[in-house]
């Protein structure tokens, strides 16, 4: 009798959750039918100005799930587009003559990485070559909201405003004290060589090596002079100054950010009328201004692409680096390999953009990638775009391109590699009272055993030695690729790698890249050495995914966040982020900084 209160109370459980689970499924398909019922009131007229305010998240590639960042409270999807969208929108907007200019309003919540942000300044700098004006207006400027808003002819800012100009930092966690109070040990196997390898100091170091210390304050000022003088080139100021006036506070309120000639003007929002008026842009017979999203402009004024001409192929490699394939927003050996094989085996496609955004990871499945690179350069020419970082795993995917461009913000190198396993035998032993044994064919049978990632036996000496050799070996193979693909000799591939990361502007100097720059300077070359230059057109090629699989994937995700609140998930997500790094298998490729301008 027990034994069938229990089954149907489980069967009555599991057609409960069915049923939740489709009504579910039928409100996210109803709200995501909804967004996308919505249609645009937005007209192109020949007084439009395009306004550029962060309503769409802008990544560097397109996202490979359909429902990312669905908003279960609203049951409505969010404005998503990739940098390639933007800069052919951007390119359009210069030469639409029902265009006036572009407003810079920073107001909406979406996102953008560094790399798409410094391309995205590139673009309006080569938009104000048309004549046309390009105005800023913000109520609070952060320094990335600045850096982008200081190609502007025009600045303003709310009186009551924030403006923030501190300079940079990097802060670093370490968790050797809390592993050291659990009573976890982290076994790390790293090249002799590789002293600036440093994505295993947090979990066996209290404060950064002077090593790292010097890589990344080399970096912070190498990225801090590209903020400084990119600015202080477009506001015609001096650039010692301005890390001066960070170093001393001295702009910390709106009226210190107009005596110091950093914004034009303190003005409210309604008093930008006045200013479009100035660069004669007309109202309308409803007496406004018809201004429009770019996210409007691109759905009014699509890009086309010159059908029956040769193509330029877009591949994505976005993410951290993993084997075997997968259906989220990572870089998995087996989907980018077949993705480079698709475009290796498409005769109309005479040219690729290989476009990096990646910190590294496996080291395999680094290899993996770079041998379809490898195959797919002997058929037509290959050219690395490298975002906002292709450092280390994401660095050995690009060496072998006949030329790497990388924006001057872009991270690289982290040339390097490192195994590491947490050991917790005194953990399991001293702190849970849980002792371990084993039955085993031989002496070494349970070598590099662990559960979650934990191992429940420190190593032996000879096991050490065996770990050794294997990061040697890659790091060898590693460093050969680079010499090889960048036609570097071998000294000095081994002097700038030992797992150092370099800005954009140092990597072009060092021979690691050939020139700084974006996307669209990529793709010049890449059609200049395909012989194309007069005539092409260009094609993303895109991984063949699930779409059923897709939506499951990110069901899986959002429901979890449905019920816990943003604290709660970030905490979450930051448990999750540093479970996945402890429990990485095999030998990693790996540089986990990256910089953030914020906007």
């Amino acid at each position: 009798m027990k034994f069938f209160k229990i089954f149907l109370a489980t069967l009555l459980a599991m057609v409960v959750g069915t049923v939740l689970s489709w009504v579910l499924c039928l409100m996210i398909f109803v709200g995501m039918a909804g967004t996308m019922g919505q249609t645009t009131k937005a007209v192109i007229t020949p007084q439009t100005i395009v306004k550029i305010d962060f309503a769409e998240n802008i990544s560097e590639a397109p996202t490979k799930n359909p429902m990312a960042g669905f908003d279960y409270t609203t049951m409505t999807m969010p404005k998503n587009t990739h940098l390639l969208k933007v800069l052919q929108s951007v390119e359009a907007a210069k030469g639409d003559e029902r265009v006036k200019g572009i407003y810079l309003n920073f107001t909406g919540m979406g996102s953008i990485t560094t790399g798409a942000m410094e391309e995205l300044r590139a673009a309006l700098l080569d938009f104000k070559t048309s004549g046309k004006f390009v105005v800023a207006y913000n109520e609070t400027y952060s320094q990335g909201a600045y850096y982008l808003a200081s190609v502007a002819d025009k600045i303003y800012l709310h009186p009551e405003g924030g403006f923030s100009w501190v300079g940079m930092a990097f802060p670093s966690l370490f968790f050797k004290g809390a592993l050291d109070k659990l009573g976890l040990h982290a076994e790390v196997f790293r090249p002799t060589s590789c002293k600036y390898k440093s994505a295993v100091e947090p979990y066996i170091r209290k404060n950064m090596s002077p090593e790292n210390r010097a890589q990344m304050q080399t970096l912070v000022n190498d990225m801090w002079s590209v903020l400084v003088g990119s600015i202080a080139e477009s506001r015609n100021l001096d650039a010692k100054e301005l890390m001066s006036m960070a170093d001393r506070l001295d702009v910390t309120q709106p009226e210190d950010a107009l005596k110091h000639k950093l914004v034009d003007g303190l003005i409210y929002a309604d008093e930008m009328d006045a200013k479009f008026a100035e660069y004669g842009v007309e109202k309308g017979a409803d007496g406004k201004y018809n201004i429009i999203s770019l996210g409007e402009y691109m759905t009014l004024a699509p890009v086309l692409p010159k059908f029956g001409a040769p193509a330029v192929g877009i591949v994505y490699a976005e993410g951290q680096v993993f084997d075997g394939a997968g259906e989220d927003d990572n870089i998995y050996s087996v989907n980018v390999s077949e993705t480079l094989r698709k475009a290796r085996e498409d005769k109309s496609i005479k040219a690729v953009v290989f476009r990096v955004n990646s910190p590294g990871g496996s080291a395999l499945a680094s290899d993996v990638i770079w041998r379809e690179v490898e195959l797919l350069r002997k058929e037509k020419p290959v050219i690395v775009s490298m975002g906002s970082y292709a450092a280390s795993g994401g660095y050995y995917i690009s060496a072998g391109a006949d030329a790497i461009i990388a924006d001057k913000l872009t991270l690289t190198g982290s040339i390097g590699v490192f195994g590491m396993l947490l050991e917790g035998e005194d953990m399991l032993k001293n702190r849970l009272g849980i002792s371990t044994d084993v039955v085993k064919s031989g002496s070494s049978a349970d070598f590099g055993t662990n559960v979650m990632g934990i191992g429940v036996r420190k190593f032996t000496e000879a096991e050490r030695k065996v770990f050794i050799r294997s990061v040697d070996k890659v790091y060898d193979t590693f460093t050969s690729r680079v010499s090889v693909g960048r036609n570097l000799p071998m000294d000095k591939v081994l002097d700038i790698a030992q797992g150092r990361v370099w800005s954009g502007t140092r990597a072009v100097s060092l021979g690691l890249a050939d020139a700084n720059g974006g996307l669209r300077e990529a793709i010049a070359v890449a059609v200049d050495k395909a012989g194309i230059a007069d005539n092409f057109r260009v094609t993303e090629v895109l991984e063949d995914l699930s779409p059923m699989a897709q939506v499951m994937q990110s069901l899986n995700m959002k429901v979890k966040s449905y019920f816990l609140d943003n604290e709660t998930m970030e905490a979450v997500e930051y448990y999750n982020s540093l479970k996945r790094e402890v429990a990485r298998e095999g030998i990693q490729a790996y540089c986990p900084y990256a910089f953030s301008l914020g906007y």
